[in-house]
């Protein structure tokens, strides 16, 4: 029993409840998490949610205090007495354990393909060679050349199933891999026994070969869950880091994690902002693209919020800690992303269930066979357990199994070779089910970066200054004006710059000014268009226009996505106006601006709430937690790290048309995913009876679940001859 005391990992929730993250080793399918579930919900004030891909465990139930807290060890004792082992959620450990699975599953399966291939090199010739021509002495050797190996291939190899299956029935239960440790080791058995008493017929070849196609699925199982867990390891990424502290005259270095609410930070030009704060001393500019998208940097001075993650541009500042990185604002976008991930398990509800009474349906109904030709027919007992073999072999759920992830490991190829990277299992599956696309402004429509449009607007020697001015400036617009290469102006002076307003440099007897309308002394001439103006000396103004420009194809993917009947909306942090106006260009007529990252999140669940399915495209922190709620998502690779890891699938290159692209190849995957999942359950439906009542042996059993398998495959490669097309 383990001896951690969870009550201090118990902590009070906003509703007045008390909550507990756990993490959950040893489920070895979708059947183990609800029956978990099954069991704490059914506990009074108990609610309880598995997220099946990370394993991570929620739980929630009424009260709080130490009473309340000491509920923790309850609740994770009555986990483990059900067979699991429980432990905090640990990110760490939990990636370092993933890949020492990873690992292990496959030595498992590069044991069973070489005995597969070894074995098989055998029982062709055993199988399509007459009984005249090899008997005796000569069939014998063969037999133990193929035991001598697939023996102790089925020992290792099957090490995952059988693990899994004894730590079930210990604890009173099944799961999948019961049937599964059974049927091979069956097969084993006897083909031991035949290979001693001189029998024909031997079944290494099925028991190596089943091993090895359910081994590639549980392989594919832990790479989908390990994608999944990406998004929580970029997030604490993000909050981890150190930060200037200034204590009583004196400055020092503390982590991130150390900050309390009252701490000074020193926070220094090009430093990012380690704590949600408000603004002491100083007047700068805020690189807050990562929470909001606006384009332009944000001026701040005293009394004005700065948010944790947000990048100090232009000139030093102080700032008083308003809240610990704990309760900051990314960390309230890791707990909402932490809740949307939670929800999407309801999607796999109805799957859950069937996973439950498949184990013991197919128990009975080898039982049945067993016992129904042992006491009916009055057939030899080894005859009877040649017959429950061969059912628990012909209803392993291979063909199944495949059935989704061939189609999909090949429409992936497919994506990748045209830039867009499948992320998520569920990813394809949910993509060719929405009728709404979200998409954001900054970075996704647009390009994400300021371009100066009118450089002809200066004279060669004008632009030569503006260009040296604002090589000194780490300001996006200056950044716009630094990428027209021109000789830079060796004759300009001192380069100032005033945080807030713009750069000022004296070019001989002239003053030169690059900045702000009002602080040139000029009135604005746009809300939507980015701007700065050049003034020199007593010359008139002249008014430099930038735009974030939209990418290439945005207007054309907007249309082709309405033709196939989807309806397209903007969500952004960025100026309602400009939002406005870039959402009209495209046709869009649905656009929202000025939204934080709570504000998309809500939108996006209030449009689930009214029965849509919705894809959602962003590249930004502030849409990191709508991402992770929607029905499915996308994201540029150009984004951050954080987005593309919450996203199902991300897309390379310039081009906004993948959007499309991807979504036509999903509901192409989902009609051969539809067409396997037939051919799967009519072999069953053909096969079982026929094994029930002694038409099939073992090893037809054995080559019908591979040719199904074989069958499903082969109808997935249609969808690759499709796509080449």
């Amino acid at each position: 029993m383990n001896v951690t005391d969870y009550a201090c990992y118990a902590t009070e929730e906003k509703d007045g409840r008390t909550g507990l993250f756990l993490q959950i080793d040893g489920m070895s399918c979708a059947a183990c998490a609800w029956k978990i579930e099954s069991a704490l919900n059914a506990e009074p004030g108990v609610e309880a949610r598995i997220n099946y891909s990370t394993q991570r465990l929620r739980i929630v139930w009424d009260n709080v205090g130490e009473r309340a807290r000491a509920r923790a060890n309850e609740l994770a004792e009555m986990i483990e007495g059900m067979g699991f082992s429980v432990a905090p959620f640990d990110l760490s450990a939990k990636l370092a354990g993933q890949h020492d699975e990873e690992q292990f599953i496959l030595r498992c399966m590069a044991v069973a393909g070489f005995a597969t291939t070894y074995v098989m090199l055998f029982s062709d010739a055993l199988w399509f060679t007459s009984e005249a021509a090899l008997t005796g002495a000569t069939r014998d050797l063969m037999h133990w050349a193929m035991a001598l190996v697939a023996l102790p291939a089925m020992l290792y190899a099957g090490r995952p199933f059988y693990l899994s299956a004894v730590s079930a029935l210990r604890h009173g239960r099944t799961n999948m891999d019961v049937p599964i440790s059974i049927a091979v080791l069956l097969a084993g058995g006897m083909s031991l026994y035949e290979t001693v008493t001189h029998g024909r017929f031997v079944y290494y070849d099925a028991s190596v070969m089943l091993l090895f196609f359910l081994l590639i699925g549980r392989f594919l199982d832990v790479k989908a869950r390990g994608k999944a867990r990406e998004a929580a390891e970029g997030l604490l990424a993000m909050l981890d880091g150190t930060a200037t502290v200034i204590e009583d005259g004196a400055v020092r270095t503390l982590r991130n994690c150390e900050l309390v609410a009252g701490m000074m930070l020193r926070i220094a030009i090009g430093e990012k902002i380690a704590a949600d704060s408000t603004v002491v001393n100083g007047v700068s500019e805020v690189d807050a693209s990562l929470i909001s998208g606006e384009t332009l940097p944000v001026s701040v001075q005293p009394g004005q919020r700065l948010f944790a993650g947000t990048i100090n541009l232009s000139a030093p500042l102080e700032a008083r800690v308003d809240a610990a990185s704990g309760d900051s604002l990314l960390s309230e976008v890791v707990r909402m992303m932490e809740i949307a991930e939670q929800g999407q398990a309801r999607y796999v509800r109805i799957a859950d269930r069937v996973a439950a009474i498949y184990a013991p349906a197919v128990h009975i109904l080898a039982a049945i066979t067993f016992l129904g030709w042992l006491l009916v027919a009055h057939t030899p007992w080894e005859d009877g357990l040649l017959k429950a073999t061969a059912v628990l072999i012909v209803t392993c759920p291979c063909a199944l199994g495949l059935a989704v992830p061939v189609a999909q490991v090949l429409a992936s190829g497919q994506l990748f070779k045209r830039g867009v990277l499948v992320k998520s299992g569920k990813g394809l599956e949910t993509l060719a089910t929405i009728d709404t696309v979200v998409l954001d402004k900054t970075g996704t429509v647009t390009m994400g970066q300021a371009e100066w449009t009118n450089p002809d607007a200066l004279c060669e020697a004008d632009r030569r200054a503006a260009v040296t001015m604002c090589s000194l400036s780490r300001h996006p617009l200056s950044a716009a004006i630094c990428r027209h290469q021109v000789e830079l102006d060796a004759g300009i002076g001192s380069v100032e710059e005033l945080p807030g307003f713009g750069l000022q440099a004296s070019v001989g007897t002239d003053t030169v000014r690059l900045g702000k309308a009002s602080w040139i002394g000029v009135p604005s001439s746009s809300d939507v268009e980015l701007e700065m103006w050049f003034k020199r000396g007593n010359q008139p103004a002249i008014r430099l226009t930038f735009e974030d420009a939209l990418r290439s194809d945005a207007l054309s993917t907007a249309q082709a996505l309405r033709s196939r009947g989807l309806n397209v909306m903007m969500l952004s942090g960025d100026r309602a106006k400009v939002v406005r106006h870039v959402a009209a260009g495209m046709g869009i007529e649905d656009a929202r601006g000025e939204l934080t990252p709570a504000d998309k999140l809500r939108v996006v669940e209030t449009l689930q709430a009214e029965g849509k399915r919705v894809l959602m495209v962003g590249d930004g922190l502030n849409d990191a937690a709508a991402l992770s709620a929607a029905t499915v998502s996308m994201s540029p690779s150009s984004g951050l790290d954080i987005t593309q890891n919450a996203a199902d699938l991300v897309f390379r290159g310039q081009a906004l048309g993948s959007v499309v692209f991807a979504f036509d190849i999903a509901r192409l995957t989902q009609r051969i995913i539809r067409q396997n999942f037939l051919l799967a359950l009519g072999y069953n439906l053909v096969a079982v009876p026929l094994a029930v009542a002694g038409l099939v042996t073992p090893m037809l059993a054995a080559i019908a679940m591979s040719a199904s398998s074989l069958l499903v495959v082969l109808n997935a490669f249609r969808l690759r001859v499709r796509l080449s097309k």
